[in-house]
């Protein structure tokens, strides 16, 4: 194998005595200090350590130029006089004065500096880069080359490889020589490809001083409050030099592409940023992925060029993977298709026309085609339909059923029968194309002249002018080759029975034959410009509406987009805001089944949160009940009817037979508010006893007894004068840990003795009788036993707060306080109990119930109602006879083994807490402390959802991971959950 002579090929140098590299630091900088090999791709870094300060020693490569040299060192000052706050290598000149020092080692002249040590860590592994952290890279890449911009450059020496104009004349010389060949092959494609797409541009980009080397591993970090390293400064001016501006930001992206879950469109954050410091003139954006693709290109064959040239290089030879890794996503994607991508991204789309059809392409098709709503809102992909293979065809047959001889699909739709669930990545939704379904034989024409090539048994392509036609499902009739406008190219192919017309227009891609027929929802913008839509071609247009599903796409796509945007802000300025949404960008979701939700780009996720729907979303049998119901009758309870009367026999049957008489209310909140003013009006008194870190709803008796600071951080200082706390019993952080957390029953029950004896006696004592707002922490054995009796012994009810851990939820036990053995006066009760609808409860003694008489009568307009009494009735016959508690136990017994296992690999899970479907996971930074992890958690809640779960925080410290899915919940599903927290816990959030 020859070696290549090009001038900018640089040897690595070879390595330097320690003993050497002391002497040049003693008397070139009267520096003396413990030295460590940094390692280098082509030169040597020491890091050096003095009692005064840490350095970096770095020994140029023999093909440096000392002139460049000291212009990297002039561009370090250049930068710190103009960016303050960020972090940089900064020269200390020698004992004469010159930043620039020679020394000799193993016979060779070098020069050196000495620079000072950065503080912070690199992102030198492939662990998950968050889109807050790749913003930052994009950010600081921007204020680095709007800091050098009118800095002067120094001509160099020799073409520098790095540079990216000479990106193709690198990857031209150095492929032939790469040991793996079929990879070079690709290389030498993809950056041809890209040069050409880059070729027009080059005479009209901006030429500037850049860095060069704004990377992953170029940057140092500092660890935010969340554990995510975010980047504080750039070290390394090795590259610097004249170079395209834009080139800045193309290896930034590239460097972003080898990281854990990374594809083409998590650069966009980075294009963003850097777009706000330094905007991006359209040309830029023309080439900038060219310019990836050329970046990942270099990358991989002077990588391995590196390592024949010096195998025993380390720190070569280990970044061989992740080049690999950078280049195949960058050409993951048509480069076409990412330019379209990133204009977008920055509101700069390309309006681009299709040709107008000099002939119908189905010439026969019938008028009454009717269209086919696949979308995530439609009305005929109720109860779970949308995940039968069959979903679009049997919706078709059904328009034919009607009488109407085609149907069609729409472009651009993200179709709700594409989404998949239990998946941690988002499935191919968006319809590049469209399908027409086909009752009888249908014949095809050109459109327009042509080319006609021909791929598998009935696929077609028409090539015209930069555009293709591809058409699937054809019984051609046709040789391929040339074809006139309104020449017969076929019909629709009958295969038993189903005739089905693929149709699809896409402008040709350099590297990509045929496009997908689906595009994922981060790229689908891209891929949408690259393939228009192609209904004019069979479809008259409707100009009935502002913007059609057959108009034009920009007019279609901006719509929906503006629309998407626009939905948050108007939440916000309609809906108050105290009224918080989950995430910091919400998905806007659309459609549940089961314990899985949609959003409107078909994105499929695992619902882990949501304890409200305890039979899961979407269930047939209610929806049907609560259809029929409100068909019927739905009015207050003043008015006697059967359903009402039959949900609270139910409900008393569920429960010890002392807790015979039920109120029926509309929510937690109230159900609470009205146990507690039974209590009152039973004992004449008011004061009330509540557990610390506890929430019981937001309306005045149920938000006094709510002692939670993550809901209220004035919890414990706004509480009325009648509210009285213990302290909450939480046997992992609190006061009294593991077995000592018995010493919780016996201080409360003296606390509620001790009022009595200052004559303030208890009304009641309000209590979760399962330790929900702490992330589903069991109480200690027996606490309930003692602070029930020393309640009882004073005079006060006992008030067992069932809403969120009742309706076997616990999988053990239909209710919490069964768990502690206990029989409670009043128990309330809701979330569960309705499957969502608003519908609460509040079921006691006769006695407690009659005393409220004293208060005057009690009524809730909507509490009772027919419609919520039959949805009552209804989940508590889904509860039974779908078995979902024994699923609860099963299925969260699983779960938790799994989390279990977790814990004993991931440092930063502190505990599991809780029984069947009813989890905790408690992340604290030390298990000896127990700091709580709480930015972590909201960062890992974030990254989950990316993954395609659902989760949130909870607890005061917001540290627990609230586990509380329906119980229709699957063991696959669980392994889905623990998996996607595993992968996080490894590679990061």
């Amino acid at each position: 194998m020859g070696i290549p002579s090009a001038d900018w090929l640089v040897r690595p140098i070879g390595p330097v005595d320690e003993a050497e590299v002391a002497a040049v630091l003693a008397e070139r900088f009267g520096v003396t200090g413990t030295i460590q090999d940094l390692g280098s791709q082509q030169d040597r870094n020491y890091r050096v350590r003095t009692g005064t300060g840490d350095y970096v020693l770095k020994i140029a490569n023999p093909a440096s130029d000392p002139a460049a040299l000291r212009a990297q060192c002039a561009a370090v000052e250049r930068l710190s006089d103009v960016l303050s706050g960020l972090r940089l290598p900064r020269a200390h000149a020698g004992v004469d004065g010159e930043v620039v020092q020679p020394l000799s080692a193993g016979g060779v002249d070098l020069v050196c500096r000495l620079l000072d040590y950065v503080p912070g860590e690199p992102i030198m592994d492939s662990r998950y880069l968050a889109p807050a952290v790749v913003a930052r890279l994009g950010e600081l890449a921007g204020r680095v080359v709007a800091g050098l911009a009118d800095s002067e450059g120094v001509e160099p020496e020799r073409p520098l490889l790095w540079d990216l104009r000479n990106a193709l004349t690198v990857v031209e010389t150095l492929a032939p020589h790469l040991p793996d060949q079929d990879r070079a092959a690709r290389v030498l494609r993809a950056s041809r490809a890209a040069h050409t797409l880059l070729e027009p541009y080059v005479d009209r980009l901006p030429v500037q001083v850049i860095h060069g080397d704004v990377t992953d591993n170029n940057v140092v970090c500092e660890p935010a409050r969340d554990g995510r390293r975010m980047p504080v400064g750039v070290i390394d001016f090795g590259d610097l030099g004249l170079g395209w501006t834009v080139a800045e930001l193309a290896v930034t992206c590239a460097s972003v592409l080898h990281h854990h879950g990374a594809g083409p469109a998590s650069v966009l954050p980075a294009v963003r940023a850097f777009h706000a410091v330094r905007p991006l003139a359209d040309e830029e954006l023309d080439v900038l992925w060219p310019l990836v693709v050329l970046r990942t290109s270099v990358m991989v064959v002077s990588g391995q060029y590196d390592t024949l040239l010096d195998p025993g290089n380390s720190y070569a030879s280990v970044a061989l993977d992740r080049e690999w890794a950078m280049f195949q996503a960058a050409v993951s994607v048509p480069t076409e298709v990412m330019t379209a991508q990133l204009r977008h991204a920055l509101g700069r789309p390309l309006a681009q026309l299709i040709p107008v059809a000099e002939h119908a392409l189905l010439p026969g098709l019938p008028d009454d085609v009717v269209s086919l709503d696949l979308s995530v809102t439609s009305e005929e992909l109720h109860t779970g339909r949308w995940l039968a293979p069959d979903a679009e065809t049997a919706l078709a047959r059904t328009a034919h059923a009607a009488g109407h001889a085609a149907a069609r699909t729409r472009h651009g739709e993200f179709r709700l029968t594409r989404t998949t669930v239990d998946d941690s990545a988002p499935a191919a939704t968006c319809a590049l194309g469209v399908e027409l379904h086909l009752a009888r034989p249908t014949e095809i024409r050109a459109p327009w002249a042509g080319t006609v090539t021909r791929y598998g048994d009935t696929g077609m392509t028409l090539r015209t002018g930069g555009l293709d036609l591809l058409l699937d499902g054809v019984d051609a009739q046709v040789r391929p080759g040339p074809v006139t406008a309104g020449q017969p190219l076929g019909t629709v192919a009958d295969r038993e029975g189903v005739r089905v017309l693929g149709v699809q227009l896409s402008r040709p891609c350099a590297t990509w034959d045929r496009p997908p027929r689906f595009a994922t929802p981060d790229l689908a913008a891209g891929w949408l410009e690259v393939c228009p839509d192609p209904t004019r071609l069979f479809l008259v247009p409707d100009t009935s509406s502002s913007a059609p599903d057959d108009a034009p796409l920009t007019a279609r796509a901006a719509q929906q987009a503006v629309a998407e945007a626009e939905l948050l802000e108007r939440r916000d300025q309609s809906f108050a805001t105290v009224q918080e949404h989950y995430f910091e960008a919400p998905p806007q979701v659309e459609r549940g089944w089961r314990h899985h939700l949609v959003d409107t780009r078909g994105r499929g996720y695992l619902d882990m949160l949501n304890n409200v729907t305890i039979l899961g979303h979407g269930h047939p049998g209610l929806s049907e009940a609560v259809h029929r119901q409100w068909q019927r009758l739905n009015t207050n309870s003043r008015f006697h009817y059967a359903s009402v009367v039959e949900l609270s026999e139910r409900l008393s049957g569920l429960l010890p037979a002392e807790l015979d008489t039920v109120f029926l209310v509309n929510s937690g909140s109230e159900a609470v508010d009205l146990a507690l003013r039974l209590a009152w009006a039973t004992t004449g008194r008011q004061d009330v006893v509540a557990v610390e870190e506890a929430y019981h709803g937001w309306t005045f008796a149920s938000d006094a007894v709510s002692t939670s600071i993550a809901d209220n951080p004035n919890a414990l200082a706004s509480r009325p004068p009648w509210v009285h706390t213990v302290a909450a019993p939480n046997s992992y952080r609190g006061r009294h840990r593991g077995p000592q957390a018995r010493r919780y029953a016996p201080e409360a029950a003296a606390r509620i003795r001790e009022l009595a004896e200052r004559g303030r006696p208890l009304a009641a004592f309000v209590c979760e009788p399962y330790y929900g707002n702490a992330g589903g922490m069991a109480l200690p054995d027996g606490y309930l036993r003692q602070v029930y009796e020393a309640t009882r012994d004073v005079g006060g009810l006992c008030v067992a707060d069932e809403v969120q851990v009742g309706y076997g939820r616990l999988g053990s036990h239909f209710w919490g306080f069964e768990q502690q053995g206990v029989v409670p006066d009043i128990v309330t009760v809701a979330k569960a109990m309705g499957n969502g609808h608003p519908l609460g409860a509040v079921i006691t003694r006769r006695e407690i119930a009659d005393a409220y008489r004293t208060q005057g009568y009690f009524f809730s307009s909507a509490g009772g109602s027919p419609v919520s009494s039959v949805v009552g009735l209804t989940v508590l016959d889904a509860l039974r006879d779908e078995d979902l508690q024994a699923n609860a136990r099963d299925v969260g017994g699983y779960l938790k083994v799994r989390l279990l296992e977790l814990a004993e690999r991931h440092p930063l899970i502190g505990a599991v807490h809780g029984s069947g479907l009813y989890l905790g996971v408690e992340f604290v930074r030390d298990r000896e402390s127990l700091e709580p992890a709480t930015e972590e958690t909201a960062a890992i809640c974030d990254r989950l959802r990316e993954l395609g779960v659902i989760v949130q925080p909870t607890s005061d410290r917001q540290c627990v991971l609230k586990i509380k899915p329906p119980l229709c919940l699957t063991r696959r599903s669980a392994d889905v959950f623990a998996d996607a927290l595993d992968d996080v816990l490894t590679h990061g959030w």
